[in-house]
């Protein structure tokens, strides 16, 4: 590691949270366990100072490799949880092992097994919690995990030393959080397998390009739910995207074949993957253009609606924008339309947390793909959005497809000369 990233990874939000989480866990696991001196305390808090930030990628990366694998929220908590439960169940068994617990304040818990399976159902509890505050604007990633993570560790600490209430406070909040993110996971799935038919789709996403999986989609989900129409709403600046231009943290580095480069700056948090689908995105009135020449093209121009609330969105998100549809359409069975990636679990996240929306997820498994289009694979666009590609790479002052005219100023389309 050079020294600029040395010094980049210490000035990390990430970095400084690890290091507030381990000194922490060492002071209230030694004030509630009379542990001050012990070695393995120590050594335990230091090693979780200095790998919190690898294990969050890690455990987001089981996540997403679960998800993608099979389709199902259960699935990828369960890919999130089950780490996170086996470094728990290592920590807790070395500090037993090393004497920094009290034994009969662990045993009164159900021993370090059931404490480790606990507080790790808290713990994802609580971050669900701490991200779905900040989907709803208060708040932010950091501080709200900080929070959750603070408020598990001194429960813990207490609860497994055996104190009045404090242990019951442990024990119910663990079994409660667990309860409720693991019942909301399987609401989900459950309606996605059991859902009734008819009535209108939502389908949200970037579509940095929109490809033939995307159009194969909308066709499916028409079919397979009979569907009345579907609702598509790309997304104008991604939230992580957002947050981190309005703080420092990106910019736009130059204009590359109609596509915006986004580059990190020395504000940026190096524990932070900022660009997990890539870093290269069309302007959001050219996606838009591009979904509905393809619509136009594939001849559903009747079946589908292409909206752009852009004040809602910036002000709320998708949380807004499915606000606003349900005003639109009062008393509509509404299904949520997503893939498996990344994003598309993203989103369907966002259903999930808007109320009794019917999720309608496609298994990724076609090998087409945004990020290889962005680098100039071809064929996996319809005619009509492979032609606009072609007149935005060549950087053309006007461009013309499915007999409109757009302006072109630096990728962003604008229909008329």
């Amino acid at each position: 590691m050079t020294v600029d990233r040395f010094i980049r990874y210490v000035r990390s939000p990430s970095t400084r949270m690890a290091a507030f989480a381990a000194l922490l866990s060492y002071l209230s696991y030694a004030y509630a366990h009379g542990s001050w001196a012990n070695p393995a305390l120590i050594g335990v808090s230091v090693f979780v100072g200095v790998f919190m930030p690898s294990y969050a990628k890690l455990s987001n990366k089981a996540d997403l490799w679960a998800s993608n694998r099979f389709g199902f929220v259960t699935a990828g908590r369960l890919g999130r949880f089950i780490p996170q439960y086996v470094f728990n169940l290592a920590v807790f068994g070395v500090l037993l092992w090393g004497g920094a617990l009290n034994r009969d304040g662990i045993a009164s818990v159900g021993g370090f097994a059931l404490a480790a399976l606990v507080t790790t159902l808290a713990s994802q509890g609580l971050q669900y919690l701490g991200m779905y505050l900040v989907s709803r604007g208060v708040g932010d990633a950091n501080r709200n995990v900080l929070v959750g993570l603070s408020i598990n560790i001194v429960l813990t600490s207490f609860g497994t030393a055996g104190l009045p209430i404090a242990r019951e406070a442990f024990l119910v909040m663990g079994f409660g959080f667990g309860i409720l993110l693991f019942g909301i996971g399987l609401l989900s799935d459950l309606r996605s397998l059991f859902a009734p038919k008819g009535g209108i789709g939502l389908f949200f996403g970037t579509f940095n390009p929109f490809h033939n999986t995307h159009l194969a989609l909308v066709r499916r989900a028409l079919e397979e739910r009979g569907l009345d129409k579907i609702v598509i709403h790309p997304t104008l600046v991604p939230r992580i995207h957002a947050d981190a231009f309005r703080k420092g943290e990106l910019r736009v580095a130059r204009l590359e074949s109609g596509f915006q480069i986004y580059e990190t700056t020395d504000k940026a948090d190096s524990n932070v993957d900022y660009f997990p689908t890539g870093r290269m995105f069309l302007p959001p009135e050219t996606r838009k253009v591009l979904i509905d020449l393809a619509m136009a093209e594939a001849g559903l121009h009747n079946r589908v609606e292409v909206v752009f609330f852009r004040e809602t969105y910036n002000k709320k998100g998708f949380h807004g924008v499915i606000a606003e549809l349900k005003k639109a359409h009062p008393g509509a069975r509404l299904h949520g339309l997503h893939g498996t990636d990344n994003g598309g679990m993203y989103v369907r996240q966002i259903y999930d947390e808007c109320g009794w929306i019917y999720p309608w997820r496609v298994l990724r498994r076609d090998g087409v793909s945004a990020t290889a289009i962005r680098k100039g694979a071809k064929g996996m666009t319809s005619v009509v959005v492979t032609d606009v590609l072609a007149q935005l790479s060549a950087n053309v002052p006007v461009v013309t497809a499915g007999g409109r005219r757009f302006r072109n100023d630096n990728g962003v389309l604008t229909e008329g000369d």
